[in-house]
């Protein structure tokens, strides 16, 4: 097993290598931010001492180099706007980014495991055929105009939410939080349900399908003729092997909650990673949003690493394998 984990840990880092390159070559190829960052009128010295200052005037390969030394330090470059190292201002918004992420997590876990499970044991009933529309919609429905739906649902005719911002933070661990306090929960309602729409509709219907797949297996008729409980059936039984393939989903799509926030953050104005970025890649500041993208990699290869170990917990079948 410390075989497969380190081959998958080499593998790791060289998704990260192979992925830094593309994601430098690529934010290079979009424009040329010194015009935005000299006065209209400057002159063409001036316009080239502020390159030179920057180290836009350099190859494109030098220029990597130099950002994959500095990188490796833990320096991703200061940002062309702020005039700050890149990585600190990820790092502000971050906690705001995988709270809404851990949020929407929970609510896909909460609701959409016992009612994948519940309508995959009683195929063809009513709440069956609900939750699968209820899956209909969640895929389809866009998150912008869902999120817009919400606002004017709860928050403009009803009154009850607020329709945006991040609202009162408590420090914990030396990190500003807001799901400590109900002020801070009914600002993260509205976002946190419109990002995890998706994806309760996602864990749904793998469920479901996992549910029906294994409820007809031998060995869960066996333990049902001992005169298993259904409590006992659905726990020991049915849901250990339903889990593996649900484990993978949600490690997945937790990366891709943290990535395709973006929307989500700026519909509600919720100040994250997602927000920052929108306005760096307007701005054409090129170390942010490098940073960015290297950031939520890392966060990535880490989750899926995680997701791995977990298989292996969960699947006996893995660890024999790897023995």
């Amino acid at each position: 097993m410390v075989e497969m984990l380190a081959r998958r840990a080499l593998q790791s880092v060289l998704v990260v290598f192979v992925m830094s390159i593309l994601a430098f070559v690529g934010i290079n190829l979009v424009g040329n931010p010194i015009h935005l960052l000299v006065a209209p009128d400057a002159s063409y010295e001036e316009i080239q001492r502020a390159s030179h200052a920057l180290g836009l005037d350099l190859p494109m390969y030098r220029q990597y180099g130099r950002f994959l030394s500095h990188a490796l330090q833990g320096d991703l470059g200061n940002s062309f706007v702020f005039g700050r190292p890149a990585i600190g201002l990820i790092f502000e918004r971050m906690p705001a980014t995988l709270e809404l992420a851990v949020a929407a997590l929970l609510l896909s876990g909460l609701i959409g495991i016992p009612l994948g499970m519940w309508s995959g044991l009683r195929p063809g009933s009513r709440l069956h055929k609900a939750a699968m529309a209820f899956s209909v919609l969640g895929v389809t429905i866009p998150v912008f105009w869902l999120g817009l739906l919400l606002i004017l649902v709860f928050s403009v005719n009803l009154g009850w939410l607020p329709s945006g911002g991040r609202g009162a933070t408590t420090p914990l661990l030396g990190v500003e939080v807001s799901f400590l306090g109900w002020e801070g929960i009914k600002f993260m309602l509205l976002p946190a349900c419109t990002l995890a729409l998706h994806n309760v509709a996602l864990v749904m219907r793998m469920t479901e399908a996992g549910t029906r797949e294994v409820a007809v297996q031998e060995y869960v008729k066996f333990a049902r003729a001992k005169g298993v409980g259904a409590a006992r059936l659905m726990l020991r039984h049915i849901a250990p092997n339903v889990m593996i393939p649900i484990v993978t989903v949600m490690g997945i799509e937790f990366g891709h909650l943290i990535a395709f926030s973006l929307i989500t953050e700026t519909i509600f104005a919720w100040p994250g990673m997602g927000k920052l970025i929108i306005d760096s890649v307007l701005q054409l500041d090129r170390p942010v949003v490098v940073a960015y993208l290297m950031v939520v990699l890392l966060l990535y290869v880490v989750i899926n690493f995680v997701v791995d170990v977990l298989y292996l917990l969960l699947d006996p079948r893995l660890r024999i394998k790897a023995a």
